[in-house]
């Protein structure tokens, strides 16, 4: 199998494992799911310039904001796990270990902090939140998650 369709599948079950976390923290902690229509409304803003907004909620929404948030969500995970794939190599992939697709799934959380959560109007790295620290640790702890299933993904694929 390519290194493409091997980051296919591992991109894809990462984000599966990192939304199964969610559905458990919800059943277990009744921590609310990820709003991904905001995601959606976020995506559906770029084309027309505005990366960057004060309160995402309070934009203009976008036509099918929530099935666009998911489309975003599952493909930069399959992206993240295509990346992943391209740069270990084949010999990565041939004997896949934890520790360098956790780091790197640690690394992923960049773009949240200082790209997605800015333009959604959270601050860097949720500054502008009532809690910033809860909401960092919870998402280290869910990008930890994402690289057990990118690690997954790699041993299936």
């Amino acid at each position: 199998m390519n290194a493409v369709i091997e980051g296919v599948v591992m991109g894809l079950t990462a984000t599966i494992v990192m939304d199964i976390w969610a559905l458990v923290l919800r059943q277990v902690a009744g921590m609310p799911l990820p709003n991904w229509a905001m995601v959606g409304r976020w995506t559906g803003h770029l084309p027309r310039g505005t990366v960057f907004h004060d309160d995402i909620a309070a934009s203009d929404p976008v036509a099918n904001e929530l099935a666009l948030g998911w489309a975003t969500h599952y493909v930069v995970g399959i992206l993240y796990g295509v990346f992943f794939a391209v740069v270990a190599g084949a010999a990565w992939l041939a004997e896949p270990t934890f520790f360098p697709v956790w780091v790197y799934a640690i690394l992923t959380i960049g773009a949240g902090w200082f790209l997605l959560q800015p333009g959604l109007g959270l601050g860097v790295a949720l500054s502008k939140t009532p809690n910033p620290m809860k909401g960092r640790i919870m998402g280290l702890i869910a990008h930890t998650w994402f690289g057990i299933g990118l690690w997954l993904g790699a041993l299936a694929a």
